[in-house]
């Protein structure tokens, strides 16, 4: 073989290596995803004029959304997911709870899952995270964390990442002084990244962890998730969890939780709780969500119940299903007990993106909602929540 062939034959293979890479890297994830969080088909009607002013005047709030698991920049507009900065703007959304996904099983289902595999590494591996997150949950956590420092950094203060009282109030009178700025706070979704050392809570805290879900789709160190295999309550390691939990000030998310673990929280926590994305059986049957009478326990704790817009909390990806789930929350846990949990993002669907909130609005009001009603859910009810419950540093 000659020497024109041979360096033919590398050039041939190097850029065949590189456009794997290039495929894997830049094109793969953003599919991934536009596969997975997606918007309904279905035709949406157009917002009236009244509407439209009406929603611009809300403080509105959402409590979940998985955004930073994904390759995408959140500060460009994206016609791929559900939420970035221009689109939370746009929506007229002031806060937005970021979670960070750590692990998933294969197979995801809502009845029982094991630990014994995770797709959440496959996804860091395609999208390039650091190699230091490939084989630990608690770097993930930490990685996705300073994706959102980095986004705030980077927003030209339009992004603000809150971490206290104090922070939350400056950044109220921005907001209600007419700004279009937004404020991001973080939670971890499922507490398996603390790997089982408590000293790990005080360090995610010290980075400007806020929020702690106990357990995601599997049973973990903590004790039982909704989805499962053994149905169990907190374990010791849990309650220590919860118990530096309320001695920090992070606010506990019971999302996910077992009803015993659920029940055991609520025996523990000296501070209120909050469901942050789901919905009611009694809405609507289904295994993701939890039973009435605990969903009242939880509202004489105090809690917030974030209403999901999909089908496993409300049944159906639209906004009549997310209106009648909040209409039914309302009247069994009490106005003050109601706010938005989307999971946008979160491997869904859903009738819009969050640039489109004002369909909530417009549903609400044709369903015979007092405009207190529509102020307290849509965020009202999360900002006092925030000012009651953020730790003071």
């Amino acid at each position: 073989m000659n020497t024109s062939v041979k360096k033919k034959l590398v050039w041939g293979s190097v850029t065949l290596v590189l456009a794997v890479l290039a495929l894997v890297h830049w094109v793969l994830p953003g599919y991934v995803e536009r596969s997975m969080n997606v918007v309904s088909s279905a035709e949406l009607p157009e917002i009236r004029p009244e509407i439209a002013m009406l929603h611009q005047r809300l403080f509105i709030a959402d409590l979940h959304a998985d955004s930073l698991l994904w390759k995408r920049d959140l500060l460009k507009r994206s016609r791929t997911g559900h939420v970035d900065l221009p689109r939370l703007q746009e929506g007229n959304v002031a806060v937005q709870v970021f979670s960070a996904v750590t692990k998933s099983p294969s197979g995801l289902n809502y009845a029982s899952n094991t630990a014994e595999s995770d797709d959440i590494t496959l996804l860091a591996v395609l999208s390039m995270w650091p190699l230091h997150t490939w084989d630990s949950l608690f770097e993930r956590t930490v990685y996705q964390l300073q994706k959102l420092d980095r986004f705030a950094q980077r927003s030209d203060e339009q992004l603000v990442v809150v971490r206290s009282k104090a922070e939350f109030a400056e950044y109220l009178k921005r907001r209600l002084s007419g700004e279009k700025v937004v404020a991001g706070l973080f939670m971890i979704e499922g507490a398996h990244p603390l790997e089982g050392d408590i000293e790990n809570l005080d360090r995610l805290f010290d980075q400007g962890l806020r929020f702690a879900g106990l357990t995601h789709f599997f049973d973990n160190e903590l004790g039982g998730s909704l989805h499962g295999v053994s149905g169990a309550g907190l374990s010791e390691f849990g309650r220590k969890v919860i118990k530096r939990s309320n001695q920090l000030g992070i606010i506990i998310d019971v999302a996910h939780a077992s009803p015993a673990m659920v029940r055991d929280v609520l025996a523990v926590t000296t501070r209120p709780v909050i469901l942050s994305h789901g919905g009611l059986r009694g809405a609507c049957d289904s295994q993701r969500n939890l039973s009435d009478e605990l969903m009242r326990e939880l509202a004489d704790n105090g809690a917030l119940l974030g209403v999901g817009y999909w089908p496993g909390a409300v049944c159906e990806a639209t906004p009549a299903a997310i209106v009648r789930t909040i209409r039914y929350a309302i009247d069994l846990m009490g106005i003050q007990n109601v706010a938005l949990g989307s999971d946008f993002d979160g491997t869904v669907e859903t009738p819009f993106d969050t640039s489109n909130l004002a369909q909530l609005t417009q549903e609400m009001v044709d369903t015979g909602f007092t405009e207190r009603e529509i102020r307290l859910v849509m965020g009202e009810n999360v900002r006092r929540f925030l000012m009651l419950n953020l730790p003071n540093r």
